[in-house]
């Protein structure tokens, strides 16, 4: 399928499917299922519920767009998505936060696939209102259990903000937290990046963000320079258009400019060598987006 006409169809499902979860929170975590069926174990993520939180539209969702993206590409941007909530969940494992909050949740199944790190924390889902109510929705559907320890924030951007909507749900701003703010950044412009690393920076001294960013067009090889070309009419096509890439010079300087300190930039080969090392079948993340750690100090 040329790209224009995969565009038509993502505006036309925008339009039937209304107050559904963002055309790009479905791609996710269609990417996560798939990696799952298309991948042997062990699985950098096994997000066993992805594909059954989207419903059976994530048949003709794989039907429609697998054809438009080359074997390498689909493969490397599934293995990219499920190392990034892999990586954060790993920070997450190792540090000492009471509470995990993530931004522009979608249809992430982390209190679901991890009630081993339940106990002690509460997680804070984020994201807009329609997107939350269809999700909530669908967990009622399938008889997903709902815990105290989950609390889900709806935010309607143009109205409120996420320090605001997350003090009215609980958050305690005083403890340590890990913000996950990944699949999100490369959608956004750079005041708005700025913006949300602020509020981030005034959580207690200790607490974490992980995100992820586009990384700037000289730094792709060719897999992540095809995926660009083939992506961008799509995400632009649901209305939500990719900005520009990030030279690592520009992010970090931002993110110190916010009041942070980066504690992890790990490039592809580093991420490579601890999720993929000793696999025979070349599994790797693609280059479009890099992932980043910092700290509150």
């Amino acid at each position: 399928m040329h790209p224009v006409e995969c565009a038509e169809w993502a505006r036309g499902e925008e339009e039937c499917m209304d107050g559904a979860p963002s055309r790009t929170a479905m791609f996710a975590a269609v990417s996560r299922g798939l990696f799952r069926l298309e991948t042997v174990s062990p699985w950098v993520l096994d997000d066993v519920l992805a594909l059954v939180l989207v419903g059976p539209v994530w048949r003709e969702l794989q039907d429609r767009f697998d054809p438009l993206f080359p074997g390498p590409v689909r493969r490397e941007s599934r293995t990219a998505v499920c190392t990034r909530s892999r990586y954060a969940e790993d920070r997450l494992a190792a540090g000492a936060f009471t509470q995990y909050v993530i931004l522009g949740a979608g249809l992430d199944s982390f209190a679901w696939r991890r009630p081993d790190l339940l106990g002690s924390l509460t997680v804070f889902e984020v994201d807009h209102p329609a997107s939350q109510a269809w999700k909530l929705e669908r967990v009622r559907e399938l008889g997903l259990p709902l815990s105290d320890s989950q609390v889900f924030v709806p935010v309607d951007f143009e109205a409120e903000t996420v320090r605001d909507a997350l003090g009215a749900a609980g958050f305690d701003w005083a403890q340590p937290a890990l913000f996950c703010w990944t699949g999100v950044a490369p959608y956004l412009t750079a005041r708005a990046i700025e913006s949300t690393l602020r509020t981030i920076a005034a959580a207690a001294p200790g607490s974490e963000v992980v995100f992820s960013y586009r990384a700037e067009d000289c730094a792709l090889d060719d897999v992540g320079t095809e995926f660009a070309r083939i992506y961008t009419p799509i995400a632009a096509s649901a209305g939500e258009p990719l900005q520009p890439g990030w030279p690592v010079i520009e992010i970090e300087r931002l993110i110190s400019r916010c009041g942070l300190k980066v504690v992890d930039h790990p490039a592809r080969a580093d991420l490579q060598q601890r999720y993929f090392a000793g696999r025979t079948d070349g599994l790797r993340p693609y280059t479009f987006e890099t992932l980043v750690a910092a700290r509150v100090t």
